[in-house]
């Protein structure tokens, strides 16, 4: 059964609000995890489950369905708090997050979780499989979109750029990609690691139509998508202006929050900040 999108963008910021706070929680119960990038990436991730993609929470395995790649996959509690308030299971199930019988590993496991579309956590390779899935779609003549979410850093790995290749090569218009442009990897700033900048004429030049925007405008999320689906002919990517560990102010912008789960005292700061929003 198809699903009707919901085109009210102010409930789209509710769950952009709660997904927040559902990461806080998760990676805290689980004393270990990624907040950072999972704050940075909560409003596009809420923007794609609450306002456009396509998907039946009580049918996960729709093969009509849209899907998404979350190639940078250390965020996966960013895509679970999505996945919970959306349905897919329940919300208490987030509290498991890492223990050892949970199906809400530190990766997204598609094999175990409900609603994930394939296994992630190795960097680098989200846009090939995202390719892949929109040639089958292609070659079954589907109709649906497939969504990868690349972090900056990643984008680093000499396999995205054979994947870009591929994409033009093969003119993937329903491949559409977001950058979680938020500067901050696990070693420092991108520009001390490996300097990917301009990265919107590097796209451009692989032959991708390119937008940039800001990936905290749940507005300008859903209108950049909207053009990216008018584009024929080319794949899409989105770079998204972001903030890392967005909504907490101790975290954002801090390298350090990249991969460190809150204490008891910080969680329940963070926690305070972000239901005042």
């Amino acid at each position: 059964m198809k699903h009707r999108r919901n085109s009210d963008m102010s409930n789209v910021k509710e769950m952009a609000k709660q997904m927040r706070i559902d990461i806080i929680e998760e990676v805290a119960a689980a004393g270990s995890g990624h907040p950072g990038g999972s704050l940075s990436v909560t409003d596009i991730m809420a923007t794609l489950y609450f306002d456009k993609m396509n998907i039946d929470p009580k049918n996960p395995k729709w093969e009509d369905r849209d899907r998404l790649v979350l190639s940078k996959g250390h965020v996966a509690p960013a895509l679970y708090a999505a996945l919970a308030e959306k349905g897919y299971f329940n919300r208490e199930d987030l509290k498991t997050l890492r223990k050892n019988d949970s199906f809400l590993q530190g990766h997204p496991d598609m094999k175990k979780t409900p609603g994930v579309d394939v296994s992630t956590g190795s960097l680098g390779q989200g846009l090939s499989i995202a390719n892949g899935m929109a040639l089958a779609g292609r070659m079954n003549h589907k109709d649906y979109y497939v969504y990868v979410i690349l972090g900056d850093g990643e984008i680093q790995e000499g396999q995205v750029w054979e994947a870009a290749m591929s994409s033009a090569h093969y003119k993937l218009d329903h491949v559409i990609a977001f950058l979680d442009f938020n500067g901050l990897q696990i070693d420092g700033t991108n520009e001390e690691v490996m300097n990917v900048n301009p990265v919107d004429e590097k796209f451009r030049s692989f032959g991708w139509n390119v937008q940039m925007i800001d990936g905290h405008d749940c507005d300008a999320i859903s209108a950049a998508i909207d053009e990216a689906k008018r584009n024929i002919g080319k794949p899409n990517m989105i770079i998204c202006k972001t903030v890392k560990g967005k909504g907490v102010s101790f975290m954002e912008n801090q390298v350090g929050w990249h991969g460190t789960a809150p204490n008891a005292e910080q969680a329940a700061r963070a926690l305070e900040e972000l239901k005042a929003i």
